[in-house]
């Protein structure tokens, strides 16, 4: 038996490893016939730290983020995904990701790009897969190649 997914998720970020989360997640929503839902999370933490934070910097990051969606859905249209929403939140990104918002919206698949950190910095920090990974209660696909299944060349030395 065959599992179909009636909503997929893909977390992105406008990073390598987020585009190729994205050309997988469109394939797989078009073979299942599902909702392909574009999640993008503002990390409010990194304006913490702006003592002069008056708005402007949430709210271009919020125009940047709009922009992002906005050209990720037009892709996907174009490659023939026809059910596309979008989603933009604040906040830490892993709760949102693994948890809040599947839970909200009712996804059955998480996708997302394989972590860009090192082995130091997922020490201190910690990657959003890993953290998805242990916490989604759905099933999570974590993407490491292109649509030929090839790591990407600028990837290798990660």
């Amino acid at each position: 038996m065959l599992q179909n997914y009636r909503k997929i998720m893909v977390a992105v970020d406008g990073s390598t490893e987020a585009e190729l989360a994205f050309q997988k997640a469109m394939n797989v929503a078009m073979r299942n016939d599902a909702e392909l839902l574009l999640a993008h999370v503002i990390d409010t933490r990194a304006f913490q730290s702006v003592s002069s934070f008056d708005g402007v910097l949430a709210e271009q990051a919020t125009e940047m983020a709009k922009q992002t969606l906005e050209g990720y859905k037009k892709q996907a249209k174009e490659h023939g995904c026809e059910k596309v929403s979008s989603i933009i939140e604040y906040g830490s990104p892993k709760p949102w990701i693994a948890k809040q918002i599947p839970e909200d919206q009712g996804v059955d698949l998480i996708m997302l790009g394989a972590t860009g950190l090192n082995a130091v910095e997922r020490l201190f920090i910690g990657s959003v897969s890993e953290y998805v990974i242990r916490h989604a209660a759905c099933d999570v696909l974590v993407v490491r190649t292109d649509l030929e299944n090839k790591v990407p060349v600028d990837q290798d030395d990660k």
